[in-house]
Formats: C-alpha cells, sequence, structure tokens
C-alpha cells in the first residue's frame, strides 16, 4: 500500500469512528469537495460538513474498499448506512470516491452516487416521483447548504474555536 492508499485508508477508518477531525487532517487546507447534494464546498466548509454529517450520524455504518492511488490520483468505494435525520428513513447509499493528492494531503475529493436511488431511499415517495427532477435535487442541495451555514454558524464561529 503506498502513501496516498494509505491516506484514503485513514480518511475513511476516521469516518467509521465518525472522527472528523480526523478525517480534516487529511485534507489540505484548500480542499474542494463535491457530491450530488454538496457539489462545491472549498476549504473550512468541507471540514464543516463532515463535523456536521458525523455529528447527525445515526445507526451509521461504513465500509470501505477497491482503494486505489498513484501519485497524483486515487478512488475508493463506500458505502454507508443510516438513519436520514429529517425523515427517519433508513439509506445504504453506494459512493464512488474519486481524489486528487497534493505534498500527502488530499485537495480535491469527489463523491459520486444516484441521487435518484439516494432520494428514494432518504425521503420516500416524494424521492420516487420527483428524485430524477432537477426540482428536488435543487432544493436539497439548497436545504444542505442552509443546514451547513447553521451548522458553521452554531459551532464553527470564531467564538466557539
Amino acid at each position: 500500500m503506498n502513501s496516498n492508499e494509505r491516506l484514503i485508508h485513514e480518511f475513511y477508518s476516521s469516518f467509521q469512528s465518525l472522527d472528523w477531525q480526523g478525517m480534516q487532517q487529511c485534507y489540505a487546507s484548500n480542499i474542494h469537495f463535491s457530491d450530488p447534494v454538496f457539489n462545491d464546498l472549498k476549504g473550512d466548509d468541507v471540514s464543516a460538513m463532515w463535523h456536521m454529517l458525523c455529528n447527525r450520524a445515526k445507526d451509521f455504518e461504513l465500509k470501505f474498499s477497491d482503494i486505489q492511488a498513484d501519485e497524483k490520483h486515487g478512488s475508493a468505494r463506500w458505502e454507508a448506512t443510516y438513519t436520514f435525520s429529517q425523515t427517519g428513513r433508513k439509506v445504504n447509499n453506494v459512493i464512488f470516491a474519486e481524489f486528487q493528492f497534493d505534498n500527502g494531503k488530499i485537495i480535491r475529493h469527489s463523491d459520486h452516487f444516484s441521487f435518484w436511488k439516494w432520494s428514494k431511499m432518504a425521503l420516500g415517495p416524494i424521492g420516487i416521483l420527483l428524485g430524477w427532477s432537477g426540482f428536488l435535487k435543487n432544493k436539497v442541495q439548497q436545504q444542505g447548504l442552509n443546514g451547513l451555514k447553521l451548522f458553521i454558524l452554531r459551532h464553527h464561529s470564531k467564538k466557539n474555536l
């Protein structure tokens, strides 16, 4: 296992333990993250997102596999099972992650999964009916960003550091 493969392994091992600070240590300060819900986060907002998700995790289990990396790029598959806090519905999300590295840290992290499959599990009938639509995806993205902004105000403001 090379150093970047170990870095990915360390990231997901921290995630399994809901250790957002351990996850943060794997990232460069100029990290750029994207997925179907949080499609363009940078820097401290990425760490705050993982902090929020770890903090809200209920019935959480994570498995990861197929870690591959070279000097600049890497990938992994991971699967998260959890109860979605907003609806109380059980979710089993299968994700393909891509990474870019620089100076022993992750500088770009992109997670790919089917928003429609996720929305069917997380949102139930609304996800089944509208999960394919840009309307629902945009609404979920906006709610996610609003929730993150509120979380940052409560947990990551300068007075709390």
